[in-house]
């Protein structure tokens, strides 16, 4: 896993600094997702039904594969010396493609901007685009806006 200072994110930009491990996308995930969140779609959570539908098997609700950004962050890279990170937002969240059931999924991070904050800070902006294995174009892509302190 690549680490990082704070400040060496300064230096990165525009250049994708990590790359997670894989993460399934199970029906149990999937299940779970939607009791957590209420969206029982069928074309979430029954297989059988699903089948006969658009994808032909289930797929992951978006907000899911967004939601995993914490998993794909903490296995790409870390940032050393951080007594608290905050999140501040997303940008320009995309999801290009649906996730069948049984997928794999990764994300890459890009940093796109590197702002000074008080108190030893920066507001740190990064592309991630998230890859599933075996398609030749993302899945999801957004930016997302982290608040890092040293």
């Amino acid at each position: 896993m690549k680490r990082y200072e704070i400040a060496d994110l300064k230096g990165l930009l525009g250049e994708v600094i990590g790359t997670s491990d894989w993460v399934s996308m199970d029906q149990t995930r999937i299940n779970t997702f939607a009791d957590a969140t209420g969206d029982h779609q069928w074309i979430h959570v029954d297989p059988e039904r699903a089948a006969t539908g658009p994808f032909g098997v289930p797929i992951a609700h978006g907000f899911l594969t967004l939601s995993l950004l914490p998993v794909y962050m903490t296995n790409a890279f870390e940032v050393t010396n951080v007594r608290m990170g905050v999140n501040y937002g997303l940008n320009k969240v995309r999801f290009l493609k649906p996730v069948p059931v049984n997928s794999r999924l990764r994300g890459h991070f890009r940093v796109l901007s590197w702002e000074p904050l008080d108190n030893n800070g920066a507001q740190v902006t990064y592309e991630m685009s998230i890859e599933m294995e075996g398609s030749d174009k993302p899945v999801c892509v957004a930016e997302t806006i982290l608040r890092l302190f040293a």
